[in-house]
C-alpha cells in the first residue's frame, strides 16, 4: 500500500522548499554581491533563519511529527520576518514572494 502525502501538506512542503531554495539563492548571490544593506549582518541572518527553518519544517512534515504544527507556526514567523527585512531592498521581489 503506498502511503500518500496529504495535498494540503504537500502544497505547504513545497512552498516552503522554494522558499528555502531562494533564501538561500538570493542571501549567497544576490545580497553577498549588491553588498550594503542587503549584506548587514541581522539582514543575512533572518534569510539564514529563514532557510533553515523552511528545511526543518520540510522534515517535521515530511515525517508527519506530531510537532510539526508548532514548528510550521514559527516557520510562518521567521518567513514573515524575513519578507519585512527583503521588502525594502533592491532587487528582492522574488524573496519577499517565496
Amino acid at each position: 500500500m503506498m502511503h500518500q502525502i496529504d495535498p494540503e501538506m504537500k502544497a505547504c512542503m513545497d512552498a516552503c522548499h522554494e522558499c528555502h531554495v531562494t533564501c538561500l539563492h538570493m542571501a549567497m548571490n544576490h545580497c553577498l554581491e549588491a553588498g550594503g544593506r542587503h549584506a548587514e549582518p541581522q539582514h543575512m541572518k533572518i534569510m539564514a533563519d529563514c532557510a533553515q527553518i523552511c528545511a526543518v519544517a520540510i522534515d517535521f512534515m515530511a515525517r508527519k511529527s506530531e510537532h510539526h504544527r508548532h514548528i510550521c507556526r514559527e516557520c510562518a514567523e521567521i518567513c514573515r520576518a524575513c519578507a519585512s527585512s527583503c521588502e525594502g531592498l533592491d532587487g528582492m521581489e522574488d524573496c519577499v514572494a517565496a
